[in-house]
């Protein structure tokens, strides 16, 4: 009998004659997350194993593995032959401290000669046998007791399972680039993108000296925290100072922050170009703030055209945004009182609606070409 983790995959049961790229993707992925663990993972039909590792270290590799995107679930399981008296034998044997039971069998493998409803009662007598002090109840019971019979000719016997984050493998939906601020939806807006399998490059403004070197280093600790899930990031830090004097010194304060988003959007798509991404993430949640109306998005959409700009938040409340902040371990870092470029120069009374050209009007008092020139060439780069 051997100690095994039993992982089970999602919605790649949903994919067709492509299955097997995302399923090389995730396994690719699990390694990676459990390069520090002496242990083996391997793959059998639906399913993957984490084998031969040290039981000092089961609980390790769960809380690891568990944030690997595109896992559904996990169990820690003992594996046996599959042997009609071996199997018999296990649960003659088990023992428990639960009330009420019930047994499931899930029978992969469909040449085992008893089916899974007639064995689940043949079963169930061995544990009623073994535990006097214990009922049967089919539905919401203390214990279920999993024996999957799997093609590998392997039983896996199980009490417990463990949810993982879901969402497709990270890295088979192509690169995105995700506009990071300080605040707390930018990287919710990550995790929810790499939750789709997307690969995030992270860009960061930062307005020094108006905003602190402790503001860019909250901003590579949100990234650092996204690693997590992601495994890996590359974080571009960009210069926006000199851009947003210019804007203030040249252009109606109302447009302020509506001329400093087409200037990001133009300098993200740019660096789309440099780094094969294939979209803009943004951390926008409609109707949250001026900049986030349907004309101020609109708007910002038009200073690009090349990329799909996405924006995971946009139909969520500020609650929605904090409780996945909180659930993935950025909330703490985001509220870190060190304000980020969007708030120095902040005008009073933001347009709320403003109009393409007006905005084009605005923006052409500058010279935009050279004020993103200079701020690319100032470009900061850190892997994480």
């Amino acid at each position: 009998m051997n100690k095994v983790i039993l992982l089970r995959f999602g919605e790649l049961y949903l994919k067709g004659k492509n299955k097997g790229y995302f399923e090389r993707i995730l396994l690719k992925n699990i390694k990676e997350n459990l390069k520090n663990f002496d242990c083996n993972v391997v793959k059998i039909s639906g399913r993957y194993l984490v084998t031969d590792f040290d039981e000092m270290d089961c609980q390790s590799i769960i809380d690891s593995v568990s944030n690997v995107f595109g896992l559904a679930s996990l169990s820690i399981a003992d594996e046996i032959d599959t042997d009609i008296k071996g199997i018999n034998e296990y649960i003659s044997n088990f023992k428990t401290e639960a009330k009420t039971f019930r047994v499931t069998v899930k029978r992969a493998d469909k040449t085992f000669p008893i089916s899974s409803n007639d064995y689940e009662r043949e079963l169930g007598g061995y544990v009623l046998a073994n535990n006097p002090n214990i009922k049967v109840k089919l539905k919401n019971p203390e214990l279920e007791l999993t024996v999957e019979i799997r093609e590998n000719k392997k039983t896996y016997i199980l009490t417990k399972e463990v949810t993982c984050v879901g969402g497709m493998p990270y890295g088979t939906s192509g690169r995105g680039l995700v506009l990071l601020s300080g605040g707390i939806d930018s990287p919710v807006a990550s995790y929810m993108m790499a939750k789709r399998g997307m690969e995030i490059i992270g860009l960061h403004f930062h307005s020094f000296p108006y905003t602190s070197e402790q503001a860019k280093n909250k901003v590579k600790k949100l990234a650092k925290l996204l690693t997590v899930y992601t495994g890996h990031m590359t974080l571009i830090c960009c210069p926006f100072t000199k851009i947003q004097e210019e804007i203030h010194k040249h252009c109606a304060p109302e447009f302020m922050i509506t001329i400093m988003r087409r200037i990001m959007m133009r300098i993200a798509k740019i660096i789309c170009d440099k780094y094969e991404a294939k979209a803009i993430i943004t951390g926008e949640s409609l109707a949250q703030v001026a900049s986030q109306t349907v004309e101020s998005i609109n708007v910002s959409n038009d200073a690009q055209k090349t990329y799909p700009v996405f924006r995971p938040c946009i139909g969520m409340d500020k609650t929605e945004i904090i409780n996945i902040s909180q659930k993935i371990g950025t909330f703490e870092t985001s509220i870190l009182p060190y304000e980020d470029c969007c708030t120095v120069f902040l005008p009073k009374n933001p347009v709320i609606k403003p109009s393409l050209d007006k905005a084009i009007k605005e923006e052409s008092k500058l010279n935009i070409d050279e004020l993103i020139n200079d701020a690319l060439e100032q470009l900061e780069v850190d892997e994480v």
